[in-house]
């Protein structure tokens, strides 16, 4: 597939098969997020994946809403930044995120990127103070969201580039 047809066959999967992710695939997902831009390359992100099921249970509880599907994924990547090391953590970890989202749809792997930051647990805590509890994460660490993975129970469409808002896009001259 070219960048495009990535892009528009990027979908946001929710619901996966009870497969795992082969090792080769999962290696390109994560070589996706170290490869990604930070700012003056500092790379102050860590990738922690995630594949026993109690801990995905946990971690489906992250939120108050829209995280339930966590605990059916075959494997989760929670980016973490590290806050002492560069202060642009939020860019830097969105970027490494995208990138794996993308690579999980060239690969043939269903992904969806879970908001962390600035949202509520189900206890109403922060998810990211609730994140750290679940995984023993120091409080410099910051946590913009976690990148659930898995074989796609069912084909997902692909975006149509027909339909893209080009009224989006706005030339100064």
């Amino acid at each position: 597939m070219d960048l495009l047809e990535i892009m528009l066959k990027r979908r946001s999967v929710r619901k996966y098969k009870d497969e795992e992710i082969p090792k080769e695939k999962l290696n390109k997902i994560l070589q996706a997020g170290l490869l990604a831009p930070t700012s003056r390359n500092r790379k102050p992100c860590s990738f922690l994946i995630v594949d026993k099921k109690e801990v995905l249970e946990k971690l489906s509880e992250s939120k108050q809403s829209s995280s339930k599907f966590l605990k059916n994924a075959n494997k989760a990547i929670v980016v973490v930044a590290n806050t002492l090391v560069s202060d642009t953590w939020i860019e830097d970890s969105s970027i490494a995120l995208a990138f794996m989202h993308l690579m999980a749809t060239e690969q043939y792997i269903g992904s969806c990127w879970v908001q962390i930051h600035l949202r509520k647990s189900k206890s109403n805590e922060s998810s990211e103070d609730y994140v750290r509890k679940v995984l023993g994460i120091d409080d410099y660490f910051r946590i913009v969201g976690i990148l659930a993975l898995g074989v796609p129970f069912h084909e997902v469409q692909a975006h149509k580039i027909e339909d893209i808002d080009k009224e989006k896009v706005h030339y100064l001259r």
